[in-house]
């Protein structure tokens, strides 16, 4: 059984590649299931119903997200009103939204999503290490394939957190960074990780922003306009096959896949974050 995961959905450029590509992966790929990041899917910063729905209409089961989750007003009542959207499973209790979900297709075995987020140089969540694993020994009662989403910016927690999860879930990827690595791997136990999937958005940027508003911050100290990037659009995330009796992982590969050349449109207004504290 195979799973896509898709880098870091950014802006309207990454919305766009996804429902450029998406269909024609998940039949070259014989996709069962395509899992998405969207914190950033709306304007760069956040996600709506609007681009939340973009992505399930291109083929997206799961939506995960992160720490940009609560950028949009609207958030609270997206997750609240759809059980695939998902917000980081380690918030408190009480806030809107799920951090898991299950999802089962005819002819798939279910499939089970975490989402959870770091805490080392991230705003501080109730501790992963040890919300993730209870909620990992509930969902293995409904099946053995679990993908964990892990938003992080540190590179050891991702790994530490991945190594205590060996055995028990399928695949764990990291989010946040949107810089791919490449140390896909599949651990002893049978779990398949990959520190950084990359983003799914314009590549000639800085992580999709524009380029020169990012230096003059650097340059200047002073807040600068942070517009979504249009240039190099490509698809970015990874596959992994699962073994759906045991939910061990067999194989895991990267995936780049371009934007399709397109005569030329008119240009459309960018989408941008208006203040670029960050």
């Amino acid at each position: 059984m195979r799973v896509l995961f898709i880098g870091d959905v950014v802006g309207r450029p990454g919305r766009q590649v996804v429902q450029a590509v998406l269909p024609r992966l998940r039949a070259e790929l014989a996709l069962a299931y395509v899992v998405a990041n969207g914190e950033n899917s709306a304007g760069g910063a956040g996600i709506t119903a609007k681009t939340a729905a973009e992505l399930f209409e291109a083929g997206v089961d799961v939506i995960t997200t992160g720490d940009h989750v609560w950028d949009q007003k609207e958030t609270d009542k997206l997750l609240e009103e759809n059980p695939r959207v998902l917000r980081p499973l380690n918030y408190p209790p009480g806030v809107p939204g799920r951090g898991s979900c299950l999802v089962h297709k005819e002819g798939c075995a279910p499939l089970a999503v975490v989402n959870a987020q770091g805490r080392t140089f991230m705003p501080a969540l109730e501790n992963p290490f040890l919300v993730v694993p209870p909620e990992v020994d509930r969902l293995r009662r409904e099946t053995p394939v679990i993908l964990v989403d892990f938003h992080a910016e540190a590179t050891s927690e991702k790994i530490a957190f991945a190594r205590m999860l060996d055995g028990r879930v399928s695949a764990v990827i990291g989010t946040h960074t949107h810089v791919p690595t490449a140390d896909e791997q599949i651990f002893p136990g049978g779990t398949a990780y990959l520190t950084a999937a990359g983003f799914t958005g314009p590549q000639a940027s800085v992580l999709g922003r524009e380029i020169a508003p990012v230096i003059r911050r650097f340059l200047t100290q002073c807040p600068q306009r942070f517009e979504v990037a249009r240039d190099r659009i490509m698809l970015l995330g990874v596959w992994i096959d699962i073994d759906p009796a045991s939910g061990r992982a067999l194989a895991i590969q990267r995936v780049a896949v371009p934007m399709p050349e397109t005569p030329a449109a008119p240009a459309s207004p960018p989408d941008s974050l208006p203040t670029a504290g960050e």
